[in-house]
């Protein structure tokens, strides 16, 4: 049966206002009266990690889901109906685990949709089973083969969404932003070299080649390209090869958070004059728990985080007020901006559809198609023929038609990294590190 409704201008701005007009995070502070009306729920499932190598992840997107349905619902949820997330947990494990997951949500759960961050697969199980559903899926899995595949087969993959740009952004995003810090004076490399330290998995391994292809346009040689071998506890081989031969830049694209802690713990026992970029895990707080003060100095940047502005502030302090002081909104704003996402656009469509209700939940599609939306991390609007988000600046020059790419540094062990590029979202600027020479 449809979810369809009919529904008066009020009743629709009573279902939708309060998600549609502003910032997502206002809504967090409402203390509102108004609750989701007792119309039949809509289920929202959430396939995610939440024990297993990534569970520090998959526990915020559970977070960040489940804050984002309750601020829905406590505006009226989506004209009339509340909105229901049901979890399951992927236990961190590859394809067969998500896709029965999601199976299970979709026949056992009835759900509407499937929202989730990433899962450690191989960027595509959820397609299938979404497909076959005739559902909406929605995922930040950051990865190329998403494009490759929604491409090969719009007409049967026109319901799922990768609402973050792809793993490629990241190489020639990063060689950018040296050249940046270079041209503004504000770093000169002791060396040409650029060092690479990759993981096994395609996403590591993908943004790893893309630094290596364009390494030699931004001026930089590749000194080593060194695959270690998940999870890594001692990094002693790795560190001995780079202190053979120190480059400028080392650059790890693997990005378990606990792995790149002991790599900065047995790194800074004897520190090469080499700036230290890591992929994405070294904006967890469990990177800086680990640490300590290893963490200062290190950057690392997400083509999908909080933002450091009036509104991504907002959202990170109610973030953290509900969620405790060492929760991590970069991780949590990510379903939270999707299920928003989702809500306005099934709003605008009439409402969403049961599974295997196609024409409703194309409806829902085609508005998600068509949606620009700011949230806590920045504008998501989605590509036609990949159906993944455009990413600033590399894809666009207008911060408002793109996610940013933002490049952040740890200042202090007790705080998030500070967001230092790109503009206008920059709020500080880059600082040497303490173990390199000025």
């Amino acid at each position: 049966m449809s979810q369809n409704v009919k529904t008066s201008r009020r009743g629709f701005l009573r279902g939708t206002g309060g998600v549609a007009a502003g910032s997502a995070a206002m809504l967090a502070g409402l203390n509102s009266a108004a609750q989701a009306q007792s119309g039949e729920p809509i289920v929202i499932g959430c396939p995610a990690p939440m024990t297993g190598a990534v569970a520090a992840d998959g526990l915020e997107f559970r977070n960040g889901l489940q804050m984002a349905a309750d601020e829905i619902n406590a505006v009226g949820g989506i004209l009339g109906h509340p909105v229901q997330p049901v979890f399951v947990d992927t236990e961190s494990r590859g394809d067969d685990i998500v896709i029965q997951a999601s199976q299970r949500l979709i026949d056992r759960d009835n759900a509407s949709a499937l929202i989730t961050g990433y899962n450690l697969e191989t960027g595509t199980a959820m397609h299938d089973v979404v497909a076959d559903a005739g559902i909406i899926g929605m995922h930040a899995m950051t990865v190329a083969v998403h494009d490759e595949l929604v491409m090969s087969d719009p007409d049967r993959y026109w319901g799922i969404f990768q609402y973050d740009p792809p793993e490629t952004m990241y190489g020639t995003g990063l060689l950018q932003f040296l050249k940046q810090l270079e041209d503004d004076g504000q770093f000169t490399p002791p060396n040409r070299k650029l060092a690479i330290v990759t993981g096994p998995g395609t996403y590591s391994v993908n943004i790893a080649n893309a630094l290596r292809d364009d390494a030699a346009d931004f001026g930089y040689e590749v000194s080593l390209y060194e695959t270690v071998v998940v999870p890594v506890t001692d990094w002693g081989p790795t560190l001995a090869k780079l202190r053979s031969d120190p480059p400028g830049v080392i650059a790890v694209t693997h990005f378990y958070a606990s792995d790149q802690a002991q790599l900065m713990n047995q790194f800074m026992n004897n520190p090469t004059n080499s700036l230290m970029y890591l992929q994405y895990g070294a904006s967890l707080g469990a990177f800086r728990d680990i640490a300590g003060d290893n963490s200062v100095g290190v950057l690392y940047s997400t083509v999908i985080g909080a933002l450091q502005d009036e509104i991504g502030t907002a959202f990170a302090d109610a973030y953290r007020e509900r969620f405790g002081a060492t929760a991590s909104p970069n991780s949590g704003g990510q379903t939270y901006t999707a299920m928003h996402a989702y809500a306005i656009a099934a709003a605008l469509a009439g409402g969403p559809g049961e599974p295997y209700e196609e024409d409703q939940n194309r409806l829902v599609a085609d508005r998600l198609k068509q949606l620009i939306y700011r949230s806590p991390v920045g504008t998501m609007r989605i590509k036609p023929d990949t159906q993944s988000a455009f990413a600033y600046p590399t894809e666009t020059n207008d911060p408002s038609l793109g996610m940013p790419h933002i490049f952040s540094q740890i200042k202090d062990k007790d705080r998030d990294g500070v967001l230092i590029a790109p503009a206008p979202y920059d709020v500080g600027s880059f600082e040497m590190p303490p173990w390199m020479e000025s």
